[in-house]
C-alpha cells in the first residue's frame, strides 16, 4: 500500500513540475519572471492538492486539508535547500549534482508530511478506492 502511494506520489510530482513549468513559460510572455513563478507555482499547487487527494492518498479534499497541504511544500523547499547548502558548501559536491541529491532527500520528507496532512493516521477512503 505505501509503495504504491510512493509511486502515485511520484508521478503526481512529475506532472506538477511538468505543469508548472509549462505554465510558467507561458506566462512568462505575459508577466515578470517573478509573478510567472509564482502564479504557476501556486496553480500548480492547487492541482497536486487534488492530484495527491483522489489519486496519490485517495482521500476526499477538505478546507482543512487544502489550508494545510502547503506545509508539504514548505517541507520540501526547506529540506531541499539545507541539503542543497550542505553538500555544496560543506561537503563540497558539485552545485549542478547537489540539488538532485537534496531533493531524493526531499522526496521522502515532503511524501510524509503530505500524508500527515491528507490522511491522517488512515481511515476514511473514497468509494472504489481500494489501491
Amino acid at each position: 500500500m505505501t509503495l504504491a502511494r510512493v509511486i502515485r506520489f511520484g508521478l503526481v510530482g512529475l506532472v506538477n513540475t511538468a505543469c508548472y513549468y509549462g505554465l510558467y513559460l507561458a506566462l512568462r510572455l505575459l508577466v515578470p519572471y517573478l509573478a510567472a513563478h509564482v502564479i504557476a507555482f501556486l496553480v500548480s499547487m492547487v492541482g497536486s492538492f487534488f492530484l495527491n487527494c483522489y489519486f496519490t492518498f485517495r482521500r476526499r479534499p477538505t478546507w482543512r486539508r487544502f489550508l494545510l497541504f502547503p506545509l508539504s511544500n514548505l517541507t520540501n523547499f526547506v529540506v531541499t535547500s539545507t541539503g542543497l547548502v550542505l553538500l555544496v558548501r560543506f561537503a563540497g559536491m558539485n552545485d549542478r549534482i547537489a540539488p538532485i541529491v537534496a531533493a531524493s532527500v526531499a522526496v521522502p520528507a515532503t511524501f510524509v508530511v503530505a500524508k500527515l496532512i491528507l490522511v491522517g493516521r488512515e481511515p476514511e477512503q473514497l468509494p472504489g478506492a481500494a489501491l
